[in-house]
């Protein structure tokens, strides 16, 4: 009886599991795969999409020259696209109106200078080509049946070899490059489909015709609607990068006297992206030299004079990198010194900061300042302090005296230099981080004035206005009496003989 309960025990159980066993696979493989589906579709694939849409619009409320461009873009490709709708029109230009189109498409860039570069450069290497590709044909043609290949096949090679080797020139890269390009492009086609088309010259004048439809309604779309001006970008960033070189020595100033914010520590990283504009620079000025007379800015604005700021600005943003590792290194001066030096420095720092505002402003209104000579006059004012501090340090912090030899005999201990040595070098290093800092202070203002002479320059060859503001030049007070407030008495001393 044992025996057959336990197997109808087990038989029930069998088939109980069986039973599950074949059940799920039926019903489960179906709803799964119906699951997985609706997750894939209402849940990943939604909710990607949704996520591109956010970022798409807030690209678009951050930058909404982007979307202006791409509406241009739009508008331009829609106008030549009538050549191809309208029967008149395509009846004018024959077959080759795509060429308008693909013109629109690689020509048409953001800014206005960068769009008239390039529908210049396409303009001439298009004519030039053009232009030798017919005359070398004519060469050809009249050199007989089984010199044409030939001709063609080494006026191919010589010119493409040559115009592909003065793309690595600097110079000619830097303004022409684009222009080569379809020098290339253009005078390959013409050799090679001028050997089997008959009608050479009506092909070549269909398409140079094309060509200029679509640059001119790219110049005049770019220029007429929302232009986006180059030269006006370099000015900015020009501007903005000395604002916050700015930013960062008051940061530094900040960091000085243990003040501590989120919206301070921001400020103080300003200075890498003057480190990282170099060619951003380097192509908005030459995007700026294609462009016309606009605003406040002439035919032959000196932007080559913008580079040489630009360079001036990323020599002192690495001094001030330098500055910020000084001022978090593990290593410090004890607190005796740092109150010696403290308020100098800050008064150097805060200086510093001020002449680079005041050349931010007089570069952003191009006027002349009649604050800057001030401004520079106490920067050098707090240099000279500086120094004369560094100089004035307390003796005891420098040197040890050595012990009198009456000491030595009490003492018995006559092996004394190794002692002298190890306080001298050990005072040594508590002064290091402090002298350094004091350094690269002195140097960064060094920099800053070679970033005073190239805007003066610029102004001179700019023709910026003079300020009328001779009131609150009038009200200044002396660089020493400004300098001498909330001062120590140790700090306004300064040493008569060195």
């Amino acid at each position: 009886m044992g025996k057959e309960a336990s197997r109808k025990l087990e038989w029930r159980i069998n088939v109980s599991d069986g039973v599950s066993e074949r059940l799920e696979p039926e019903t489960g493989a179906i709803l799964r795969a119906w699951t997985w589906f609706k997750r894939l579709m209402l849940g990943g694939f939604i909710l990607k999409i949704c996520k591109f849409l956010e970022k798409a619009w807030n690209l678009a409320v951050d930058e909404p020259k982007k979307v202006i461009h791409g509406l241009k873009v739009g508008l331009a490709i829609s106008l030549v696209s009538l050549f191809y709708y309208m029967r008149p029109l395509y009846d004018g230009v024959g077959g080759n109106a795509m060429w308008a189109v693909m013109t629109v498409v690689v020509v048409f860039e953001s800014s206005v200078g960068a769009t008239l570069g390039k529908c210049i450069n396409r303009a001439i290497g298009t004519f030039l080509a053009g232009s030798l590709g017919v005359g070398v044909h004519w060469i050809a043609f009249h050199s007989g049946k089984n010199l044409e290949p030939i001709v063609l096949g080494i006026s191919l090679f010589l010119l493409a070899s040559a115009a592909t080797f003065s793309r690595f020139m600097p110079t000619i890269k830097a303004r022409f490059d684009y222009g080569i390009m379809i020098f290339i492009l253009t005078f390959s086609l013409v050799s090679v489909s001028g050997y089997r088309v008959d009608r050479l010259l009506e092909l070549a004048q269909q398409r140079l015709s094309t060509i200029a439809i679509g640059a001119s309604i790219c110049i005049i779309i770019s220029m007429l609607f929302c232009p986006m001006w180059a030269g006006d970008e370099l000015h900015l960033l020009i501007c903005q990068n000395l604002e916050k070189l700015a930013h960062s020595l008051d940061g530094i100033h900040n960091k000085t006297s243990t003040a501590k914010d989120e919206a301070c520590s921001k400020k103080m990283k300003g200075y890498r992206c003057a480190l990282n504009s170099k060619a951003t620079e380097e192509l908005k000025a030459n995007f700026a030299r294609w462009e016309p007379a606009h605003g406040r800015f002439s035919f032959r604005h000196p932007w080559k004079q913008y580079l040489k700021i630009g360079a001036s600005i990323r020599n002192c943003a690495y001094c001030i990198e330098t500055l910020h590792g000084c001022v978090d290194s593990e290593t410090q001066a004890p607190p005796h010194l740092k109150r010696h030096l403290n308020n100098i420095c800050m008064r150097l720092s805060s200086s510093s900061s001020n002449v680079l505002q005041e050349l931010a402003f007089a570069l952003k209104t191009m006027k002349q300042s009649s604050k800057i000579n001030l401004s520079v006059g106490e920067m050098n004012f707090a240099v000279q302090e500086l120094k004369h501090a560094l100089i004035s340090l307390p003796n005891h912090n420098i040197s040890i005296k050595n012990p009198s030899p009456s000491t030595v005999e009490a003492s018995g201990n006559c092996n004394t230099e190794p002692i002298t040595s190890i306080r001298a070098s050990s005072s040594f290093m508590e002064i290091l981080p402090l002298a350094t800092l004091a350094s690269l202070l002195i140097e960064n203002a060094a920099k800053i004035e070679v970033i005073v002479n190239g805007v003066n320059e610029l102004a001179v060859l700019a023709e910026f206005k003079p300020t009328t503001d001779n009131k609150k030049s009038k009200s200044n007070q002396s660089p020493k009496k400004l300098t001498s407030e909330n001062q120590d008495p140790e700090t306004v001393k300064i040493p008569q003989k060195v």
